[in-house]
């Protein structure tokens, strides 16, 4: 079974940016896709991207949020720009259709 690993989490001002990574242990030739879980919310869907490249995002993040994907380097990306405090959350990479998710980034927006 594939494995996820995702980096690039941390504690950012508001406005600032973050650049989310989540590499797989093989190739992925379906979506993949980014959640988010703040403290005493359930989990809500960000942003997926095909393996062709088209994206979708949650209307809250569009214009600041920015889905990648590098398939050389089996790798998926989040750009965040313009952060909020309420983007404050736990992020989790997915393989769109399998049970199988990332271990989770912390990112945390200051006022």
């Amino acid at each position: 079974q594939v494995q996820l690993v995702e980096s690039g989490g941390g504690l950012v001002q508001a406005g600032g940016s973050l650049r989310l990574s989540c590499t797989a242990s093989r190739s992925i030739f379906t979506d993949m896709v980014w959640y988010r879980q703040a403290p005493g919310k359930q989990r809500e869907f960000v942003a997926r991207i095909t393996y062709s490249g088209s994206t979708t995002y949650v209307d809250s993040v569009k214009g600041r949020f920015t889905i990648s994907r590098d398939s050389a380097k089996r790798t998926l990306y989040l750009q965040m720009n313009s952060l909020k405090p309420d983007d404050t959350a736990v992020y989790y990479c997915y393989v769109f259709g399998s049970n199988t998710w990332g271990q989770g980034t912390q990112v945390t927006v200051s006022s």
